[in-house]
């Protein structure tokens, strides 16, 4: 390749194939014939016979019957004994002419029509509170007609998590979509059919939620080239101490992100928006049955769980029903409507959180418990006149008499 460009630069200039191929030390043969060529030499080597030519029309026969046969259950059938990747190579080059053909429409969004979510699992692990470091799925939503992007990590896969998570999503947003679209992610349903949580999210937000097929990664094609782009732009050479730092750090660089110019749309998403979101429904005051719900009655250690980890509650409601409720963020505890605890919640599993105030309240009952207080009696308080009974019943002995 060198020697070719630099005899055709030193023929332009107008040095003799002579001179050329005695500095070069080549024939001038060689010389006259890069000169008149229009491309770089090439060696290909001669076709020849090889040892799968005659293994390939019972190849051919076996992929005529199953397209989708793996290599190496048809190796195995016809007794093939030599290179295991060489014979994958010849059955992959001659698959597509018998593998079904399953064209891809290019999807045209309308403005409010549709959201897309997914989840990405950022390749890094996150500190969490007792000093273990996970992975965290991240919840992505891409408005598909603006390609507005909005994401927030959360703490499990759970079907109150998703959908606390979506919540504050679309709050950001402040509109809802007619349609939220997710491939067959367990908590939110699975095959055509929706958790009874996430019928309950949608029609409080009389929007739909779309369960796609499986394998139709292409009707929500925006969300998973964005996941890609978050691994490439986002990721590389950043450090996260917590999850609030992640959500931070992502907040912070999604608004840089969403006023790029998008290739397919040839506009920013922030510009965009405003159409998009003019086309969609307003939102509702509030969305009843969010989050983590759970009624419970307090034991003697006032402590209730919550998704592997336990929280104190105020000692004085032992013995009683408690309503424990949790977000992303807060973890809380009512008796009657009244708060008896709050807590930061815990992204950890296995966590014991305690509020120093109902350690000190259980210290004081557990005394009161242990010294009873006396009580003075007073013997004449303890004797009745039978007469007062005569009374109470309207009975008079005398006229019985």
């Amino acid at each position: 390749m060198k020697d070719w460009v630099l005899i055709r630069r030193l023929a332009g200039e107008g040095v003799p194939h002579r001179q050329i191929a005695r500095d070069l030390g080549i024939a001038r043969e060689t010389v006259r014939s890069a000169v008149l060529s229009d491309r770089p030499p090439n060696y290909e080597r001669k076709k020849g016979p090889t040892l799968f030519d005659g293994f390939e029309p019972r190849v051919r026969v076996l992929l005529a019957e199953t397209p989708t046969l793996p290599a190496a259950v048809i190796a195995q059938r016809l007794g093939w004994a030599g290179s295991e990747s060489w014979f994958r190579a010849n059955v992959a080059r001659i698959r597509p002419e018998y593998a079904p053909v399953d064209p891809v429409d290019r999807l045209v969004w309308e403005a409010g029509d549709a959201v897309q979510c997914d989840l990405w699992f950022p390749p890094f692990k996150i500190p969490l509170e007792d000093g273990t470091r996970v992975l965290l799925p991240v919840l992505v939503m891409v408005a598909a007609f603006s390609r507005f992007m909005l994401a927030r990590m959360i703490p499990s896969r759970r079907t109150e998590d998703l959908l606390m998570g979506m919540w504050m999503l679309l709050s950001q947003l402040g509109r809802t979509p007619r349609r939220l679209i997710w491939d067959n992610e367990t908590g939110i349903g699975q095959r055509q059919r929706l958790t009874e949580q996430a019928r309950m999210f949608a029609g409080t937000l009389a929007t739909k939620i779309v369960l796609l097929k499986p394998y139709d990664p292409e009707s929500k094609g925006s969300v998973e080239r964005r996941n890609g782009f978050f691994e490439t732009s986002f990721m590389p050479g950043r450090v996260f101490t917590s999850p609030s730092d992640f959500n931070t750090q992502f907040t912070d660089w999604l608004t840089w992100a969403n006023n790029r110019v998008v290739r397919t749309t040839k506009t920013r998403p922030v510009e965009a928006l405003t159409a998009d979101k003019a086309a969609m429904l307003a939102l509702p005051p509030v969305v009843f049955g969010l989050g983590w719900r759970n009624q419970v009655r307090l034991g003697r250690d006032y402590y209730v769980p919550l998704n592997g980890n336990d929280y104190s509650v105020d000692p004085t409601a032992i013995g009683r029903l408690v309503d424990v409720t949790a977000d992303l963020e807060r973890v809380q505890v009512r008796l009657d409507r009244h708060l008896v605890a709050d807590h930061p919640r815990v992204w950890a599993h296995g966590q014991t959180v305690t509020d120093p105030a109902h350690v000190q309240a259980a210290a004081r009952l557990r005394a009161a418990f242990q010294q009873p207080r006396l009580v003075s009696v007073d013997e004449q308080t303890l004797i009745r006149d039978l007469g007062d009974y005569d009374k109470a019943f309207g009975v008079d002995w005398r006229e019985a008499v």
